[in-house]
Parts: C-alpha cells; sequence; structure tokens
C-alpha cells in the first residue's frame, strides 16, 4: 500500500493528500497493443478474459484542465466489452488519432490503453487551470470528454466535434488505482451511496435521461408508452425507472424469468418475456418473421397497455430495430444509441415513413444531463442498478458476464476500495431512504 492509498482510505485531509507521493506506476486493467490481432482469423468467441491485462503501467502527469482521482470502485459497460474484443476495430485507433492534436494528447497514445468508463473516487490531484473541484472530494466520473473551447460545446457537448467516450477513446480509464479526468467530467457523488453502488451509474442514467427525459431525447411525456428493449441491462434498468418516475408506462423486454423479475423490482409492471414472442435470435434478415414476431409483440403491448407504444428504447441494434420500426405507434418515436447485436440495421422503411415516425440518434449525454440525472439518484428517486460486485483481481471475469449477458443491471469492480460498503457520508438520508433504494438488486443477488 502507497503512503497516498493509505492516506485515501482513512480520510485524510487535504493537506495530507497533498503532502502524500504520486506512485510512479499504478496497477489497472488494460489492452497491449500487441495484442490486437489475437482474434484475427477465427470466427469464435473473443474471450475478453484473453486480452484484459491486469499490471502496473505508468502514472501520467495531468494538464492543467484535469485531475487525479483515486479510483474506489468501478464499473462494466458495454464499451470495454467491445475495446477488449478489439471490434469494430482496435480502440489504439482512436489514441492515435487524438495525440495526433499534439500537447497533452499525445500522452494518450501509448502500447497500453487502460480502459473503462464509470467510476467513482476521490480527487487526489488538480490541474492549475481548475477552479471547481478541490482535492478531497468524492466525485463520480461523467464519461463524456470534450474541449471546452470549442463553440458547439457551449450548446450541446454531444454536438462538439472533439467529443469523445472517456476510457473507450481515451486512455487513463476507470480500471485502474488512479484515473485521469477532465475537470468538465466530475459529478459530485450521491453522498447517501457506498463506492460501488455509486459508480455504476452515471454513464447509464445519463445515456437514458438524454435518450427519453432531455431536450435533444424522445421527451417523455406522462402517461407516454415506452418499450424497453434489454431492459434487465445497463441501459434499461434506469430507462425503466426513468420512465416510472417520469409518469410514463415502461413496457419491459426481458430475456428470462429472473430478468423480468429484476425490473419488476424496480417498479415495472409489465414485463415481456422475449423467448415467449419467438423471439431468440436476430430474425431482421427475415421480413416475414419480424412482422409474424411484431404482431404478437404489439398484441401484447395493447393488451397491457390499451395501445401502442409512444416511444421505443432501443440499444440492442440489429436483432431488435426492424421491430421497433414496426410496433411504435404512428407518430411515435424510436430512440436509439449503441446496438450492442450489430450496427446494420435492416428494417422496411415502409413502416417509417408511412407511419410519419421518427428515428433520434443519441449518444451519451452532456454535464447538465449527467448533472440532472445523478440529481434523481442523490434524492433517491432513481436507485442504483447493480448487481454484482467484483474484487479487482476478477475484473476481466466480470467482464465477460456482460459480454455473454450473464448478469443483471450493473456490474462492479473494487479498485482501490479494499471492500464493500465504504464510502457513505450521509448515513441519514441513507437510513430514511432505506435499503431499498439503495442499491435492490444487489441485495436480491446477495
Amino acid at each position: 500500500m502507497t503512503e497516498l492509498r493509505d492516506a485515501v482510505l482513512r480520510g485524510a485531509s487535504p493537506e495530507e493528500l497533498l503532502r502524500a507521493p504520486l506512485p510512479a506506476t499504478y496497477r489497472a486493467a488494460h489492452l497491449r497493443a500487441e495484442d490486437v490481432g489475437m482474434f484475427d482469423g477465427t470466427d469464435g468467441d473473443r474471450d475478453v478474459r484473453k486480452s484484459v491485462a491486469v499490471g502496473q503501467v505508468p502514472l501520467p502527469e495531468i494538464a492543467p484542465d484535469e485531475v487525479l482521482i483515486a479510483v474506489m470502485a468501478a464499473a462494466v459497460n458495454y464499451n470495454s466489452v467491445w475495446s477488449a474484443t478489439f471490434l469494430p476495430m482496435p480502440t489504439f485507433r482512436f489514441l492515435e488519432k487524438y495525440a495526433r492534436q499534439g500537447g497533452w494528447a499525445t500522452r494518450h497514445d501509448q502500447p497500453y490503453h487502460v480502459i473503462g468508463s464509470d467510476c467513482s473516487g476521490v480527487v487526489v490531484r488538480v490541474g492549475s487551470g481548475v477552479r471547481r473541484w478541490r482535492v478531497g472530494d468524492h466525485v463520480v466520473i461523467h464519461p463524456v470528454h470534450v474541449d471546452d473551447q470549442g463553440a458547439a460545446t457551449h450548446d450541446d457537448a454531444m454536438m462538439d466535434d472533439q467529443q469523445r467516450a472517456w476510457g473507450y477513446e481515451t486512455n487513463f480509464g476507470a480500471f485502474g488505482e488512479y484515473a485521469v479526468a477532465r475537470a468538465s467530467q466530475l459529478v459530485a457523488k450521491p453522498g447517501h451511496l457506498t463506492w460501488e453502488e455509486s459508480a455504476a451509474n452515471t454513464l447509464c442514467t445519463t445515456t437514458s435521461y438524454r435518450m427519453l427525459v432531455g431536450a435533444h431525447g424522445a421527451r417523455m411525456k406522462q402517461g407516454d408508452v415506452v418499450l424497453v428493449w434489454g431492459a434487465a441491462g445497463g441501459l434499461g434498468t434506469y430507462a425503466v425507472q426513468l420512465v416510472k418516475n417520469g409518469g410514463g408506462i415502461p413496457v419491459a423486454v426481458v430475456s428470462s424469468p429472473a430478468k423480468a423479475e429484476a425490473v419488476r423490482r424496480l417498479g415495472c409492471e409489465h414485463v415481456i418475456d422475449r423467448t415467449e414472442l419467438g423471439l431468440t435470435g436476430d430474425p431482421s434478415d427475415d421480413f416475414d418473421a419480424v412482422r409474424e414476431i411484431g404482431k404478437r409483440l404489439g398484441a401484447r403491448i395493447r393488451e397491457l397497455t390499451g395501445r401502442d407504444p409512444d416511444i421505443v428504447f432501443e440499444h440492442t441494434g440489429r436483432a431488435t430495430f426492424a421491430l421497433s420500426v414496426f410496433v411504435v405507434r404512428r407518430g411515435g418515436t424510436v430512440v436509439t444509441c449503441g446496438s450492442s447485436s450489430g450496427y446494420r440495421h435492416l428494417y422496411d422503411n415502409r413502416y417509417l415513413w408511412m407511419k410519419l415516425n421518427t428515428v433520434i440518434g443519441s449518444h451519451g449525454g452532456n454535464l447538465q444531463e449527467a448533472t440532472e440525472s445523478t440529481r434523481l439518484i442523490a434524492s433517491g428517486a432513481i436507485v442504483p442498478a447493480l448487481s454484482e460486485v467484483h474484487p479487482f483481481e476478477d475484473v476481466a471475469e466480470a467482464m465477460r458476464r456482460v459480454q455473454l449477458n450473464e448478469h443483471v443491471g450493473k456490474v462492479a469492480v473494487l479498485c482501490q476500495a479494499p471492500t464493500t460498503g465504504l464510502g457513505v457520508t450521509d448515513p441519514e438520508l441513507r437510513e430514511r431512504l432505506g435499503e431499498e433504494r439503495t442499491a435492490p438488486l444487489l441485495r436480491d443477488s446477495a
């Protein structure tokens, strides 16, 4: 244990944290450039446990607008699975492209890539240009990495041409003892949550919030019926909560009875098991099959709610997109991101244009949306969808769980936190809200 880590774990003062020397290296889960071709020539399983290495990497110097975070816990997102499978392209290409800007960006082009886009931790160093954050602050990282000097950033950061996904298109991400982030990525950690509970939320909550609630998404209204694909996954578990919290009617699609029970615990009354529809794979190459499955799905939604969905929350991609376009009501909206089942969507365009529907592409969220969605978590209105916590040594195994869709909600990894249950600074609020408003899926799985 280094002097700095010891100071962080015992809650040392900012002055003590500043006096503790920075380590030259730190332990991190990373990819190696030499391994990029390891899955080439095979059509089989790209097992992330083969490509993710855990070991020491150099600690980078921070830029004037950056902070160094002692990472207490991190969480798995599907972009880390993409990184570790080197699909659709090796993320080292993103690092090389970013480095061509010169200056501080050149640090990111390394023969290793520390991945991970969700974490909680303690600020241990701030750059000379950082104004709103101090050493010792407890934070979560908002994973949208933008240029605050870009014109578009001051309207909507997601439209800036230098917008990147932190820990995916940048280096020094969440899966390590330390992480480097821009000050514009920080959001105050909810005080009633533990490190692992707070690490699980920001990427998925912000993305779902923008898709459904924010000014740039589907603009869900009270009473809207919202079909949520993959409702037991990371994005889906927050989507069903946001719909319910906003006065909408979520209809969850899941793949097993256990996942159905999980989303019911999050307040979703209407749940459809996709296997009951005959949807067990990707039917998009067969429009007749899409039509038949779509008729069954539409009938089931009308049986549950009385009408077709106003909005379809779409992130699974190729396997479901044609069905989304088929079942959404006339004049309705399909809002889409991700595409974990494939990016090349096939669908019958007649159902889009003849029903006058809208497709909205969405990606991440800006800092205001991250702050607003985190405020909902801080108040207990939205709960962490955390279901599993793994030790850092098992980070690749945790990623494998997500790769195989064997998980529910979010999967977390302890980084510097030695055990679960630490990091609560507002025990009164936690007690007032009750354990069901912290991480109910985690307690279910215990």
